[in-house]
């Protein structure tokens, strides 16, 4: 066996030791996200970080040899943006997991990149303060990674997506300089506003190695509705009555496809004749009153079936069934895995696509998502190994994507645009922005290193 004495995996070595990993299995787990269908490469070496300086010293060895860097956190991403391209470094910072600071005068927390989002959560509970941003892979993500995608959740109709409680960002650029940006100030509009431009930029500007999350104080109470409707055109009927009056924290939804596969696998006992289900919650000192108005809107849309409930117990165990509704659909299949926003009143004219869509390839599509902000997640579930089966998925996929631009709609609410999604970015945002996107990248990267042919 020949020793490798020289080169960008020999420095790597000696500036890291054994945070480089270079066994081929080893580096198996850090090669993909969870968008399986999405390619991927083999990476020359991991680095598992564990400080800032192991973050400067792989990117300066990765820069001086114009080596691509793909950074990854828990690996949990839906878009393909952290799968590895061959003969990258892939940059982990899942061992950057430590909160250093929260401090409950400013209701701040100061993070490192790996830190679990429900692990803040539970530490801010701790302080009796609430880290709001709640992705369906909350217990899994890591705030680094909720940064670089800008990661939304079923609470972003009411208090936003993971860029709204960003206050300030430590960033590693391409060639190892450390940069900061944003401020400790509630307000704050002093220069352009870099902090915003990391937050979704899905490792291709800097490497996030520090945030400091907003925290807040969590509403005393909170009261839960369960409706079933025919169909889910009725249920998107709903969803524009209880705008008029209430302004829940979270409206879900999911169509009859989820529903029986939420119910095979947990007995949960939902109501597998409904075509649609919400579950919405309200919080606050209103929040009784504000869903005794929501069910009066729901039983005016023809709910077929009404449940409310304001015990934290029966709430936790009925939103179970929206968290685990991916999982269950993976339970019946390969899953190839949509994230469509459309403005909320064109939910129908989307919905209504999506089933056409799928009766057109024969393919049973699964949708969830959030009813209150427009996005949803229709979910095709096929036989990765029929190549017919694969063809019609991918055929689907790009006719639900079509028609959601032609609504109106935005390619992806929440999970990014990695490289699943990268053919439609133009049509999206048009020619002349994408190369202003392409020049912003130079100035922050300008040997276009870090996640090349990813996001922008």
């Amino acid at each position: 066996m020949t020793v490798v004495t020289t080169g960008p995996v020999a420095d790597l070595v000696a500036g890291l030791g054994d945070a480089v990993v270079t066994d081929v299995d080893t580096m198996i787990a850090y090669t993909r996200d969870q968008a399986l269908l999405s390619p991927s490469g083999q990476p020359i070496a991991v680095v598992r970080a564990r400080t800032v300086d192991d973050v400067v010293t792989t990117l300066q060895t990765a820069y001086r040899y114009k080596i691509p860097v793909v950074t990854r956190g828990a690996g949990t991403g839906l878009a393909g943006g952290a799968n590895a391209l061959e003969g990258c470094i892939v940059l982990s910072t899942e061992k950057m997991n430590r909160i250093l600071e929260i401090d409950e005068q400013s209701r701040t927390a100061t993070v490192e990149p790996g830190v679990i989002n429900g692990d803040l959560a539970t530490a801010a509970v701790e302080r009796g303060l609430w880290y709001v941003p709640d992705p369906g892979s909350r217990a899994i993500s890591t705030i680094g990674g909720n940064l670089a995608t800008n990661a939304g959740g079923p609470c972003c109709a009411k208090y936003g997506v993971t860029g709204d409680h960003v206050a300030r960002i430590k960033a590693v650029l391409a060639d190892g300089r450390i940069i900061h940006t944003g401020a400790a100030t509630r307000k704050n509009v002093a220069g352009l506003n870099l902090t915003q431009l990391l937050v979704g930029s899905e490792g291709t500007l800097a490497v996030i190695v520090e945030a400091t999350m907003r925290l807040r104080r969590k509403p005393a109470h909170a009261s839960t509705v369960v409706a079933a409707f025919a169909d889910p055109v009725q249920a998107v009927d709903a969803v524009m009555a209880i705008q008029n009056v209430a302004d829940p924290s979270l409206v879900e939804l999911m169509d009859h496809n989820t529903i029986t596969a939420v119910n095979d696998m947990t007995q949960m006992g939902l109501d597998e004749s409904a075509g649609a289900l919400l579950l919405i919650q309200c919080d606050g000192e209103a929040a009784e009153a504000e869903t005794d108005r929501i069910a009066e809107a729901c039983r005016s849309c023809a709910a077929t079936e009404l449940f409310v409930t304001t015990d934290p117990v029966e709430s936790d165990g009925l939103m179970q069934a929206r968290r685990v509704a991916l999982t269950a659909l993976e339970r019946c299949g390969s899953t190839l895995l949509d994230d469509l926003a459309v403005p909320v009143p064109r939910l129908p004219h989307m919905l209504d696509a999506i089933s056409r869509i799928a009766d057109r390839h024969h393919l049973f599509v699964g949708t969830f998502g959030h009813a209150a902000d427009g996005n949803l997640h229709p979910t095709i579930v096929f036989d990765a190994a029929d190549p017919d089966a694969s063809d019609r998925a991918y055929r689907a996929f790009d006719e639900m994507v079509t028609r959601c631009l032609a609504l109106g709609g935005s390619i992806t609410g929440e999970h990014g645009v990695g490289d699943l999604k990268r053919n439609y970015l133009e049509t999206m945002v048009g020619t002349r922005e994408r190369v202003l996107m392409g020049q912003i990248k130079a100035v922050f990267d300008p040997t276009g290193i870090l996640n090349p042919g990813r996001a922008i």
